[in-house]
């Protein structure tokens, strides 16, 4: 959530970070200006108001020791009067207060200064590329029909049980999963982040925190009875950890990991764009999350994508950086890169994971802070997929398929049991 004083300071540069996002309620800046201005008279009445009721309280406890008793009938008789005053006044001030919070909700982060002009993804910017496309055999197939072939993964099962987008994993589908998911824990734990395994639910106060509430709460699987939502990605439980926290400077940075199965309504586009593993409603991912020194936090970006790309690259996946342009980042951030694999059988690029710097934008909801110098601040929260399974697996399927069978990457030898399926 941004801040008011900022906003108030810096009303230009607002408006042109919400254009480069592609926000049109741009009226929302004047209005928020307008109900600070609204809350701070209220508040300077109110308090003025109050400060009389204290002066007039201790005068009448004086005039009462004084023996003068029909003067402090008198004081109190104002002090009545004054109290009868703070009530409407109170009042207005919370519904002025409401309205400036559900505005200021309403407003995405701003963009960095390194965001490039754009509304689609056809206008993100390529940072740069690496590994090479495979040259496949012939009569190479997509994941879909390898999955069936290898009986790794069975869609219509999954369609049976649950509905479209909950695929089962089989056999040696089901031990690529957990091969996966193990590499990519070790892989973050080597580098210094704690694992955590974290609740699948939330409430709706960590949903709000991390921005997911109120912007996707259509996206969202909402268990109504208890008010709970299933997680799009361990980044909200492991954010909301610090939340109302204040840490030490000392403490920071602050490194988290976790794996979890993700949960997202959307059901995107139609077609080839959304068969198989290319967008399912449930998944599973190993995420980074990052809470940081503000004067770190493009330092730590940079350190994040890094890491993410040494894990590509371990896998042999041919892979390219995108940096996201304003119109297609998300709510919350600032900056965000964003990595896509190369399915070779598919001929398309398919994301696999993101990595944002959401500087105090989510820890002002949560009101995250660190003391230094006898002054408390906000922190800064950055997080990463590292990474998610369904597109990866669609990806080394597809790009590692030989006539008898699939090679796994070396990497994954010990962690599978084998090297090929």
């Amino acid at each position: 959530m941004l801040q008011v004083n900022f906003i108030k300071a810096n009303r230009e540069e607002v408006l042109k970070g919400l254009k480069k996002k592609n926000f049109l309620e741009t009226s929302l800046i004047d209005n928020i200006i307008a109900l600070d201005d609204e809350r701070k008279k209220l508040q300077f009445e109110l308090d003025e108001r109050q400060s009389k009721i204290n002066t007039f309280s201790k005068e009448i406890g004086q005039l009462m020791a004084k023996g003068e008793i029909r003067l402090a009938e008198e004081k109190k008789m104002e002090v009545a009067s004054l109290k009868g005053l703070l009530q409407p006044v109170s009042e207005q001030l919370n519904v002025v207060e409401k309205s400036l919070h559900d505005d200021l909700i309403k407003l995405p982060n701003l963009p960095h200064t390194s965001v490039p002009e754009g509304k689609t993804p056809e206008e993100n910017e390529i940072v740069r590329e690496g590994g090479e496309k495979p040259a496949l055999p012939k009569g190479a197939l997509a994941h879909w029909d390898l999955a069936k072939k290898y009986d790794l993964i069975n869609f219509e099962i999954g369609n049976k049980v649950t509905g479209a987008g909950f695929p089962f994993y089989k056999g040696k589908g089901a031990k690529l999963q957990r091969a996966l998911i193990h590499y990519f824990l070790d892989f973050n734990t080597e580098a210094g982040y704690t694992e955590y395994e974290p609740p699948f639910m939330v409430n709706e106060a960590s949903a709000y925190g991390t921005g997911q509430l109120p912007d996707k709460e259509g996206q969202m699987y909402h268990a109504t009875a208890d008010n709970l939502f299933l997680i799009p990605t361990a980044e909200v439980p492991l954010t909301n950890i610090y939340r109302d926290e204040i840490l030490k400077e000392d403490e920071l940075p602050v490194k988290m990991t976790a794996y979890t199965p993700c949960f997202r309504r959307e059901a995107g586009s139609y077609g080839k764009d959304v068969r198989g593993l290319n967008r399912v409603h449930q998944f599973d991912k190993v995420e980074l999350v990052q809470l940081v020194h503000p004067d770190k936090s493009y330092e730590v970006l940079e350190e994040m994508l890094l890491h993410v790309e040494k894990l590509l690259q371990s896998l042999n996946l041919p892979y390219r950086i995108l940096r996201l342009c304003g119109g297609d980042m998300s709510f919350t951030s600032a900056l965000t890169y964003d990595f896509e694999v190369y399915s070779a059988a598919q001929e398309k690029w398919l994301e696999v994971s993101s990595v944002s710097n959401f500087e105090a934008f989510q820890t002002n909801r949560m009101k995250i802070r660190f003391k230094a110098d006898g002054k408390t601040q906000l922190v800064h929260s950055l997080n990463g997929s590292s990474l998610a399974l369904p597109r990866i697996v669609a990806a080394l399927l597809e790009n590692n398929q030989a006539e008898d069978g699939i090679l796994l990457p070396q990497i994954l030898h010990s962690y599978f049991g084998g090297g090929k399926i």
